[in-house]
């Protein structure tokens, strides 16, 4: 077994101030983030607080109709603990004008639909609390394209992007997330009984070594399986991993000029500040 533990005052103080330099640098002062009552949205709750201050910090609860009450209790419990503002925006009606429309819509798509209307929500708030829209996907979630592309996915930052969920779920113990919330089943809150490791077919911990070989150790999908993973675990991350590498890169632009964006034209994120 390969050790993911990691340094955790030392990932705070980074996580800390990545939040404070990359939301000032902007001109911005204050953050906004969707808390679902889950681990990795409690654990940027409580990181953004401490970076910014908790009046600067908006956290909203977006709950479909069949979102649990267990979630938004405990979402309710990290604004506590971290003391920020907060606003409860249920999404139901907006995402059922159009699930309704399509009476034959499976769970991926109504899945969608709601988490690209939370991210409306979010970035509709954020204009009127004058804040950035903060991520919450780990470093497992992007790589294996487990987010809804324009949905749960876009923000302005990700402190979490490169901590793999059991790395999260560390950082998250250290900084007194209640073991409640830290050790229950990961999951979207999309339908009623739904997990991540459901959806997937594998448990965070496992795919969190097998991915740490691949992309941090640069190891083969052959070196992976000589290491003691089973073939098909290695070939099935292996291409949700390629498959979904549209997500984490921005859309292709046809080259058609001398300076293309993307290609030729290539600066910094912070050009100009």
């Amino acid at each position: 077994m390969t050790d993911l533990s990691i340094n955790t005052e030392l990932a705070t103080k980074i996580l800390s101030d990545f939040i404070n330099s990359e939301i000032i640098r902007t001109g911005y002062k204050k953050a906004v983030l969707g808390i679902s009552g889950g681990l990795d949205s409690a654990l940027v709750c409580v990181l953004a607080a401490r970076a910014l201050g908790p009046k600067n910090v908006l956290a909203i609860r977006m709950p479909y109709r069949t979102s649990s009450q267990d979630s938004l209790d405990d979402a309710d419990k990290i604004i506590e603990l971290s003391g920020v503002e907060s606003l409860t925006f249920p999404i139901t009606a907006m995402a059922d004008a159009l699930i309704e429309s399509t009476p034959d819509m499976d769970t991926t798509r109504k899945g969608n639909i709601m988490a690209r209307m939370r991210m409306i929500v979010l970035y509709d708030q954020s204009a009127a609390f004058g804040g950035l829209v903060v991520g919450t996907g780990n470093k497992t979630e992007i790589l294996l394209g487990y987010t809804t592309l324009y949905g749960d996915s876009a923000c302005a930052l990700n402190p979490l992007g490169d901590l793999y969920k059991t790395q999260v779920r560390q950082l998250a113990n250290e900084l007194g997330i209640p073991p409640a919330i830290v050790n229950k089943p990961p999951s979207a809150d999309l339908w009623a009984g739904q997990t991540d490791e459901g959806d997937l077919g594998f448990t965070y911990a496992e795919v969190d070594q097998l991915l740490y070989l691949l992309v941090d150790e640069r190891y083969s999908p052959q070196e992976c399986i000589a290491a003691g993973f089973k073939e098909e675990f290695v070939k099935e991350v292996m291409r949700r991993v390629q498959r979904n590498h549209f997500k984490r890169v921005m859309p292709p632009i046809c080259k058609l000029n001398n300076r293309t964006i993307g290609y030729d034209f290539l600066y910094m994120r912070d050009w100009g500040t």
